[in-house]
């Protein structure tokens, strides 16, 4: 027998499906926090979260490491809830530029089984895809569980991403992955369903939901790699514009007639502080055999060169960032990627040119930091996507 429309049955029905969903978006909060999100009562969310952990779709996160932004109020940090790790698997996947990441994760980001090769992404679709079906079905072979335990795959590629249809923008960034339709491709041959986003947004999701971003709603997430890119989060929200093509701070342009893009501009950032253009500045003194393990190994032991490298970098991001933080007023800014490794240098050189373009009301409310996840920062932004993006009827039991 079904409740009535409008009966208290129904409504609390509803009320428990707010209070998952809210669960499932942030990937862990605490009660206050739900209580904020969904405006019901406090006692009607104690209420629903008890419920929820008795019937095992939620759990208590007790292992998480600690947010770099406390909680306003102080004192001792709230037990945050997150969803059920034995409620199913979730696959995520980073298309990076010379390589593929694939990974298991549980609902509550917990990596159970992972797999990498490099290869030359960019050039080679097919190759690639079929590489990342393989892997994940190895994945779950591996873990025991059943393909209808995983409630399906989140994919991070290295260009803008459709709003609505989730596939590249045609033409694409990547030239050879023009019409291609990874989530299809995807779903067909692993048989779950597959959720495409761009892979520095799903940096910015990750560090906000797993990492050091947690409990701060305006935050602006850095990807330094092989390409550079931004995702934000304004509000509580993932923003990815009116198009999905916010954040692509690497196509700033900051050095007039520098060298060509490609994406066809000149001078953009990423050609002064993607892994190329800092392995190559190094290498005119260390020698072609140079890698970006030896560029971030020479900094931090403090050679002057590979150190001024670095720094000068911090400071070309910390222009090409500087508008953005004067119009957004971010709470936090994280550096993340490949490069990121790098540290301290790195994140003087953007603090340093922030202080000093920026009002004061503004830069001393901005925090620079590492990013706690490190390069797997993409991979569990595409978990999250994947978890985001599955029904809240599909979880409950």
């Amino acid at each position: 027998m079904t409740s009535a429309p409008g009966s208290l049955e129904s409504l609390r029905s509803r009320n428990r499906l707010r209070v998952l969903e809210t669960v499932q978006q942030r990937g862990a909060i605490s009660r206050v926090d739900i209580t904020r999100a969904t405006g019901l009562s406090r006692t009607t969310v104690s209420s629903l979260v008890a419920e929820l952990l008795s019937d095992g779709v939620l759990s208590e996160l007790t292992e998480r490491a600690e947010p770099l932004v406390p909680s306003p109020g102080g004192g001792r940090p709230a037990t945050l809830l997150g969803l059920n790790p034995d409620g199913g698997g979730v696959l995520g996947v980073h298309l990076g530029h010379d390589g593929v990441r694939v990974v298991l994760a549980d609902l509550s980001g917990a990596v159970l089984g992972e797999r990498q090769r490099e290869i030359d992404v960019d050039h080679l679709p097919a190759d690639s895809l079929a590489y990342v079906a393989d892997a994940a079905l190895e994945l779950v072979a591996a873990s025991g569980q059943a393909t209808d335990r995983i409630i399906g795959m989140g994919v991070a590629v290295s260009a803008p991403v459709q709003l609505v249809s989730r596939t590249l923008r045609t033409p694409s960034m990547l030239r050879d992955w023009t019409d291609t339709d990874i989530a299809a491709q995807l779903r067909e041959r692993v048989g779950v369903p597959v959720h495409v986003g761009n892979d520095a947004n799903l940096g910015a999701m990750a560090e906000w939901t797993f990492g050091v971003g947690r409990g701060a709603d305006d935050l602006i997430y850095l990807m330094l790699s092989d390409g550079v890119g931004a995702g934000l989060v304004l509000g509580g929200r993932p923003y990815e514009g009116a198009a999905g093509a916010a954040g692509e701070l690497g196509h700033v342009t900051v050095v007039d007639g520098g060298y060509v893009c490609r994406c066809g501009n000149r001078g953009c950032l990423e050609t002064v502080v993607g892994t190329h253009a800092l392995v190559g500045a190094v290498a005119h003194s260390r020698g072609p055999d140079t890698t970006l393990a030896d560029v971030v190994e020479l900094a931090v032991a403090g050679d002057p060169g590979c150190r001024r490298v670095v720094v000068d970098a911090g400071r070309t991001i910390g222009r090409a960032l500087s508008g953005i933080c004067a119009m957004l007023d971010p709470k936090l800014v994280i550096v993340g990627g490949k490069i990121a490794a790098v540290g301290a240098p790195l994140l003087e050189g953007v603090r340093e040119v922030l202080s000093r373009r920026l009002p004061p009301a503004i830069s001393q409310g901005v925090v620079v930091t590492a990013g706690r996840l490190g390069d797997r920062a993409e991979v569990l932004g595409a978990v999250a996507l994947a978890t985001r993006s599955t029904s809240a009827h599909l979880l409950a039991p």
